[in-house]
């Protein structure tokens, strides 16, 4: 689905704007030779083009996860914070009962 998405709609709008299609942007690293068939042989090319739309896949793949786990997130529960114990006396009015009370 991202592949057909990136070939088929991200490429051409890409491929407007630099004049030609990302899959064939590619370097020749090497000129062939001719053989007896009138057929270029041994031609090193480098295919970068490919490259970039495999990197624009993974781009909108990984964009997507992100909002998908943005979204998950999101859509969690918060937990609640856990309710504060009981106030007690406090330290001086323990002591103070406990003076009291050996006053008694």
């Amino acid at each position: 689905m991202v592949s057909s998405f990136t070939g088929g709609i991200v490429s051409p709008l890409i491929g407007l704007i630099f004049n030609s299609d990302f899959k064939d942007l590619r370097l020749k690293l090497e000129d062939g030779t001719m053989n007896d068939a009138g057929e270029m042989v041994g031609e090193v090319w480098l295919e970068y083009g490919t490259f970039l739309t495999n990197v624009i896949d993974f781009i909108i793949v990984a964009f997507v996860m992100f909002m998908v786990v943005k979204g998950v997130n999101k859509m969690k529960k918060k937990e609640e914070p856990a309710p504060e114990a009981p106030k007690g006396p406090s330290e001086i009015d323990l002591l103070i009962e406990i003076r009291d009370s050996l006053k008694k």
